[in-house]
């Protein structure tokens, strides 16, 4: 295999320079026994963009160097983002400071112990390249000393303080990178953490294999938001990348001490639960005092099989809090998990007292049992609800216990196979599909008309004729006659809900739909209807066609020395005057960096006919939107023909008619020709799933543009304000991620609300509905110019 590879890149092979070649037939071998052959096929890529680059041999030499010690350390799939890293870097700082990076990656992966870490590192290096780029090479030299000391978060703020304060002062800025200044090592001290994981991640693998027997995945995460708790997910445990050591009652607990009792209640959890619990019909707080009897239940567990860890876990709650806490209940709530894993502390409510005693009592046998944990919790949740003593989800989330994790193990929330690991899961749900002959297709299929979700799915070659069929000339085949048409995989989405102010997580499905086709020859009949407009729109897009590649004269660093400007300093230094510095000119590539998605409401208002027309709202859509895509197809923008129509918000229709890296050809027109209108506008979700195709687009400038014809709504919505307020924050989300979503209505009563939703400038309501189709390409010659 990895000769094959090699033979697809001989071209790349033979125009490399010798010295290039025999460090590849090196690190080669290494790199096979570490790298999968589609890594392998990453990695040469990765060798082969650098050579392009034309930075020298010397940045290529340490890339194949480097790439196998990184891969072993983080895996393989850090290459592509290593590799983009370099090349953002390119642009933006020198060929040496880039080789830098790279030969320093080994030292980061090791230091930061993770993937998704090392990633964020990589985002710092290019935010400071464009921001204190002389800084980049001094704390480059650095790097293994600030990393043996600092998290990730803290080397970013570290970074980014000497970033701004040292913005305007370059040579400061220098003396901070090189932690040659005061400041610099008063920051360095003040981020400085007690322990960092990957010192003691070896000590905390050998201290749960001592305990268990057995292994456990754990990964430092960045921790440094207010609410952050370990959780276990896949069956990995990710912990704080650092902890700070703590004291209690005038004694110090270490940082590694806290590392073990967090790594002992995680892996108790998984220890001791066979089987999750349902989450179905309980609300957060219910689950938050659940989850505090399946903690006690767990410990208990461990503490009967270790008894030493009993005193580590209650040393740790007895840790007095410099504040006090948000609400009373969550002080009672911190003593009450003591009681519970305690028996011999006694608390100050007589109930709860009650409520510890009946715990201890009937734990013994009931410790395999979480369902009792649950019994238990919906009781103490009961107790507290009785005094009307339970505090927001937000207060709740505090919960001042640090070593226990979030609980998110404990909770079933869909049907999946507790036994089996993730991995082997998505493996064996994998959809696998055949063609087959019409004799196979009669003889085998035990059920033709299958689900979605079937395992296998088989296509017919030819025509499955019947003997009518025979007699006629529109013979259609099976899957044409009763097949469904696929559909995605589900796309789960948040909705704002503006009365309680918090999104709702998961709530909008929406699922990708192929879209019909039409004939396409109904397109090219638009463009001739409206051919004089055509005309007008090709003079638009002459004006807005990017010049090409442009010169840019006087400037200080440019690529190469302005002749006449070089002359005119010269003269000024004979005559004695001060000489102009800006001597230098650059070529530019004029582009206009904008990726846009058109958005069509597809519901079933688009059927109706507009009032002063002919027409239906769906005539016009499309006629707009033949013509916009005209338009932006000569200008070069990359753009997206999309709709969507929705059936509640467990199924949002989304259909893309055309997508970025297709050209508006006879299929493209053939399903803009074909769409449909019905159903109901849920257009918050389209909104942001038409953002997270744009957000895959490579330019700078991103654009919805939104053509409906009336406001948010769905059938299974009572209140109109709501899905109103939910495209509000659409858009809003939108815009904080650099994307402008502008509005086109043809609804004459969009004044009450398009304004609201959209912003003041960012939407157009139509008077004259005929007129739409000239107005849609001209309003985006308008936004884009």
């Amino acid at each position: 295999m990895p000769k094959i590879i090699l033979e697809e890149y001989t071209e790349f092979l033979e125009k490399i320079t010798p010295e290039v070649k025999s460090v590849l037939d090196a690190t080669f071998q290494e790199a096979t026994r570490v790298i999968s052959p589609a890594g392998l096929k990453e990695y040469l890529d990765g060798a082969k963009a650098l050579c392009d680059l034309g930075r020298g041999n010397d940045l290529v030499i340490i890339y194949l160097e480097v790439m196998p010690q990184i891969a072993k350390e983080c895996g393989e799939d850090i290459i592509p983002d290593c590799v983009t890293a370099a090349m953002k870097a390119s642009s933006m700082t020198s060929g040496e400071v880039i080789g830098l990076l790279l030969s320093n990656l080994p030292v980061v992966a090791r230091h930061l112990g993770d993937a998704q870490l090392v990633r964020g590192y990589l985002t710092l290096i290019h935010q400071l390249a464009s921001t204190a780029a002389r800084g980049l090479r001094p704390m480059l030299l650095h790097i293994d000393e600030l990393l043996s000391k600092l998290t990730l978060s803290g080397l970013r703020r570290w970074a980014n303080f000497g970033a701004k304060a040292y913005r305007r002062d370059f040579n400061n800025l220098t003396a901070y990178f090189a932690l040659e200044s005061a400041d610099s090592r008063a920051m360095l001290e003040k981020e400085r953490r007690g322990v960092l994981f990957v010192r003691v991640q070896r000590k905390l693998n050998f201290y749960l294999r001592a305990l268990w027997g057995r292994d456990f995945f754990i990964r430092p995460t960045g921790a440094d938001y207010t609410d952050f708790r370990p959780y276990i997910e896949d069956r990995i445990f990710y912990v704080p990348d650092a902890l700070d050591d703590t004291t209690v009652d005038g004694m110090a607990i270490e940082g590694l001490e806290v590392y073990r009792a967090t790594v002992a209640h995680m892996a108790s959890h998984l220890m001791y639960t066979s089987q999750p619990m349902s989450a179905e019909q309980l609300s957060p707080a219910q689950m938050f005092f659940i989850g505090l009897l399946e903690d006690a239940r767990v410990e208990y567990k461990a503490v009967q099989a270790f008894p030493g860890l009993k005193k580590l876990w209650c040393s740790l709650m007895k840790l007095q809090h410099e504040e006090p806490a948000e609400h009373p209940t969550m002080a009672v709530l911190e003593n009450f998990a003591l009681q519970l894993l305690d028996d011999s502390v006694v608390g100050k409510d007589a109930q709860l007292n009650a409520f510890a005693k009946k715990f201890h009592a009937e734990i013994e046998a009931n410790q395999d049992d979480n369902h009792f944990a649950w019994l238990m919790g919906i009781e103490l949740y009961n107790l507290f609800a009785g005094k009307k003593a339970v505090p927001s989800l937000r207060i709740l989330e505090r919960y001042r216990i640090d070593y226990r994790d979030d609980n998110r193990i404990v909770w079933h929330y869909e049907d999946i196979n507790w036994d089996m690991g993730v991995e082997y899961m998505a493996a064996s749900q994998k959809q696998t599909r055949y063609k087959v002959s019409p004799l196979m297709m009669a003889h085998e299929v035990d059920c033709e008309l299958a689900g979605d979700d079937a395992q296998e799915i088989w296509t017919c070659t030819d025509l499955m004729r019947t003997y009518e069929d025979d007699l006629t000339d529109d013979a259609q085949s099976f899957n044409e006659t009763m097949g469904k048409e696929p559909i995605s995989d589900p796309f789960h989405y948040q909705e704002w809900d503006y009365q309680i102010q918090l999104h709702r997580p998961d709530w909008v499905t929406i699922y990708e739909r192929r879209a019909p086709k039409g004939n396409a020859e109904d397109i090219e009949d638009i463009l001739t209807e409206y051919k004089p407009i055509a005309h007008r729109i090709r003079q638009i897009i002459d004006l807005l066609t990017p010049a090409g590649v442009q010169r840019q004269r006087g400037m200080e660093d440019g690529d190469e020395v302005d002749i006449n400007a070089a002359i005119d300093a010269m003269i000024a230094i004979r005559m004695g005057e001060q000489p102009n510095p800006r001597i230098t000119m650059r070529n530019v590539l004029n582009t206009r960096d904008l990726s846009v998605v058109v958005l069509l409401d597809l519901s079933e208002s688009t059927n109706e006919t507009m009032a002063g027309s002919d027409k239906t709202v769906l005539q016009l859509t499309r006629e707009a939107a033949t013509l916009v895509a005209t338009a932006i197809e000569g200008i070069g923008d990359p753009f997206a023909l999309h709709g969507f129509a929705s059936d509640g918000r467990h199924d949002v229709q989304y259909f893309r008619l055309k997508d970025f890296n297709q050209h508006f050809d006879d299929e493209a027109k053939s399903r803009l020709a074909g769409m449909k209108g019905g159903l109901s506008t849920r257009m918050g979700a389209a909104l942001r799933h038409a953002g997270t195709h744009l957000h895959k687009q490579n330019e700078k400038r991103k654009l919805i543009l939104l053509v409906t014809d009336g406001e948010p709504a769905d059938i299974d919505e009572n209140d109109p304000q709501h899905l109103r307020f939910d495209t509000k924050k659409a858009v809003e989300e939108l815009y904080s991620t650099g994307v402008l979503t502008y509005c086109l209505t043809l609804d004459p009563n969009a004044d009450t609300y398009v304004k609201r939703i959209f912003g003041e400038n960012n939407y157009t309501v139509v008077d004259n509905v005929e007129k739409l189709p000239e107005q849609l390409p001209l309003l985006f010659a308008s936004l884009t110019a």
